[in-house]
């Protein structure tokens, strides 16, 4: 199963609706990577307040992605992070050191055009 990547102006919203295999994941770093290229997207909202657990893979990916965007110039903002999620994410080493984060898509798409100078 593919997750929606929807396109608002020049950015690129992505909410996570189900727990992801590591199929899918590999799906989403790809298709997300070829979104940013195609619609030359300047930022990137990730929402994941429907995950409640995350193993080291699909937490690895989700790094991997973070980077990923930030190298092919779009800002990044992660939502929705649940208290398991993100003591998983700091006990696996994966600090998310300067990506923004908010509690919920409606902040995060502030935060976003905010970094952007909207």
């Amino acid at each position: 199963m593919r997750i929606p990547i929807l396109k608002l102006h020049d950015c690129l919203l992505i909410s996570i609706q189900w727990e992801l295999d590591d199929q899918t994941a590999l799906q989403f770093q790809e298709d997300l990577l070829q979104k940013i290229h195609d619609t030359s997207a300047n930022g990137v909202v990730i929402d994941l307040t429907s995950i409640d657990f995350i193993d080291s893979f699909i937490a690895k990916v989700l790094g991997d992605v973070i980077e990923m965007s930030k190298l092919m110039g779009a800002k990044v903002v992660i939502t929705g992070i649940q208290p398991a999620v993100a003591i998983t994410l700091i006990e696996l080493g994966i600090g998310l050191n300067n990506v923004l984060t908010a509690l919920d898509l409606e902040k995060g798409l502030e935060k976003l055009q905010q970094e952007l100078g909207e």
